[in-house]
């Protein structure tokens, strides 16, 4: 009863993480709940004149506005894995008011564009789970096969979420020094650690589960026979080599 159970809660808690993970990589890209709350760095841009939206909000697609309920509104055209780099033409296109931390440097352009792709790879692994975790409800090998490719979602989603926590803490930081208001979105933070939490239990309960059915199967082939007939059969089968012996003496 305790593999399917725990291949059960495995399933539960991978979706899961797939949910959170399909929020992250899809900010931007609607203004629709919770999207319009998940950012990962908000900044004003006074020093900036060329930024269309004052505040400016990095997503997954888009730099958004801010409106009056604190979402996220007048976002720019979608950009595939928009990076961070406000001098970029994807971003502001200008190095006039812009930190010189983020001038003549690419280092925040590909901790982003990174982070993205960590989080696609995350993603595709956590869906090779979820199709093997079919195979988990009722075999070992299901079990295993499933906590190998959640474990290797983990790994790319951690990965995913160090950059992201990188840059934006960086940029922040960078941001504050040149006189802006800059801050984290914490719905994006806890949606990607979330993730990276679900991955990791979900690891280990598809490893549980496979080494419960290893017990169970175990534990059948060790158990001891009905009284009988192998102890019966055994001595039977002596007894007629010893007559068999004595014959031929």
């Amino acid at each position: 009863m305790a593999h399917p159970l725990l291949a059960f809660v495995s399933i539960i808690l991978l979706a899961g993480g797939m949910l959170f993970q399909f929020f992250i990589i899809l900010s931007g890209t609607t203004l629709s709940t919770p999207e319009n709350q998940i950012w990962f760095l908000e900044s004003t841009t006074n020093n900036i004149p060329n930024a269309p939206r004052n505040p400016s909000r990095w997503t997954s697609f888009a730099i958004c506005g801010v409106d009056s309920k604190g979402h996220n509104t007048n976002c720019g055209a979608p950009v595939p894995a928009l990076p961070f780099d406000p001098s970029h033409h994807t971003n502001f296109g200008t190095n006039t008011g812009v930190p010189n931390a983020f001038v003549g440097t690419h280092t925040y352009y590909y901790l982003s564009r990174f982070a993205f792709a960590f989080f696609i790879i995350a993603l595709f692994f956590a869906v090779c789970a979820l199709l093997t975790s079919v195979l988990a409800l009722c075999t070992r090998v299901g079990a295993w096969l499933s906590g190998f490719n959640t474990f290797v979602a983990l790994f790319f989603q951690t990965l995913a979420a160090a950059l992201m926590t990188a840059w934006s803490v960086k940029a922040r930081y960078h941001l504050r020094r040149a006189g802006e208001d800059a801050k984290l979105g914490t719905s994006a933070y806890g949606f990607t650690w979330a993730a990276a939490a679900c991955f990791l239990l979900a690891t280990f309960t598809f490893c549980a589960s496979g080494r419960s059915s290893h017990r169970r199967e175990r534990t059948a082939v060790a158990s001891p026979p009905p009284v009988g007939t192998r102890r019966r059969r055994g001595f039977f089968r002596f007894g007629r080599r010893r007559h068999v012996d004595k014959e031929y003496v």
